[in-house]
């Protein structure tokens, strides 16, 4: 078990990676990376107000995802949540947040990627 800075550390150089190579834009362009991703890749996006770093660990043919997100607001970054789950192949989860925006990530076979099962947000609620 690593400890959460560690986590968070790890989190924070894949999202520097991402930007430091990404294509070019403006200075209040944040990166985005919405997948697939292999094992210890990041998924970076927004949800409603908070920002977003999702990661995953192979456990045999499990994802164990890591979901570590912030206010958008909060540039000290000292509140962070992180949630921890193992998903089984094609299992998803919901990510909500309290402005009632949600996403859903997908855990693929054998657990060799892990995506957004839907490319945009949608409202938590909202009929379908």
């Amino acid at each position: 078990m690593q400890p959460f800075s560690r986590i968070l550390g790890f989190a924070a150089l894949g999202a520097l990676a991402l930007t430091v190579t990404g294509n070019p834009g403006y200075a209040d362009d944040l990166a985005q990376n919405l997948g697939p991703v292999g094992p210890h890749e990041a998924i970076l996006t927004e949800v409603g107000n908070k920002r977003l770093i999702a990661f995953y660990e192979p456990d045999g043919v499990n994802c164990g995802l890591n979901v570590v997100m912030w206010d958008r607001a909060d540039e000290s970054g000292e509140k962070p949540a992180r949630v921890r789950v193992s998903l089984t192949a094609h299992q998803t989860v919901n990510i909500d947040s309290p402005d009632q925006k949600s996403l859903k990530i997908e855990c693929g076979d054998f657990a060799d990627t892990l995506k957004f099962v839907a490319s945009k947000l949608v409202t938590v609620g909202a009929a379908q």
